[in-house]
């Protein structure tokens, strides 16, 4: 399939959403939530979920869609690109509210843009899912392989360009979620 690195993206970006869900809980219950798990949140949010995924899908995926026949400026690809640009700003927002709730204490900038960041890429993971990556199956059957080769080069260059690895980030998910397990206690 030409979409399963995509897919295997999302299914690490809804880890960290559900371990983000928790955060925001234990926000809300009056929990301090330590440097340590709120900052790699954002690296991933900012880096793994907008610079990696969303570069493969804009380098690789939208264009093989568009030579397939699917226009960029109007239907799921313009809508997707748009969401993208949605996606980095609400998590701009989120990073810039860690850094103050870090700073001072103060958690209602914070629990809010975590609450529309939760909202806003659960909704966008779902359409892609179940619409997007539907139709790309359907049209890029006789180019899946080569596609998901793009998306591995792509993923590799982006990677490569912010100093990370993919293995660096499935481990943060992990740790992320351990981390969250025990404050949930």
């Amino acid at each position: 399939m030409s979409t399963e690195p995509l897919r295997k993206d999302h299914a690490l970006i809804e880890k960290v959403l559900k371990s983000m869900d928790v955060t925001l809980q234990l926000l809300k219950s009056g929990k301090q939530i330590p440097e340590s798990i709120l900052m790699p949140v954002m690296d991933f949010s900012k880096n793994f979920t907008d610079v990696c995924h969303h570069g493969k899908e804009e380098e690789s995926l939208f264009p093989a869609l568009e030579k397939a026949g699917m226009p960029r400026h109007m239907g799921p690809i313009a809508v997707m690109l748009m969401e993208h640009q949605i996606t980095k700003q609400i998590a701009q927002k989120m990073d810039d509210a860690a850094k103050e709730y870090l700073a001072s204490g103060a958690s209602d900038a914070l629990v809010s843009s975590i609450s529309e960041y939760i909202e806003h890429v659960a909704a966008h993971l779902w359409k892609e899912n179940n619409r997007l990556f539907m139709m790309a199956e359907m049209r890029l059957q006789g180019v899946a392989d080569q596609v998901a080769k793009d998306l591995d080069t792509v993923e590799s260059q982006k990677l490569a360009q912010l100093g990370k690895t993919r293995q660096g980030y499935e481990k943060l998910v992990d740790d992320l979620e351990q981390d969250i397990s025990k404050m949930n206690i």
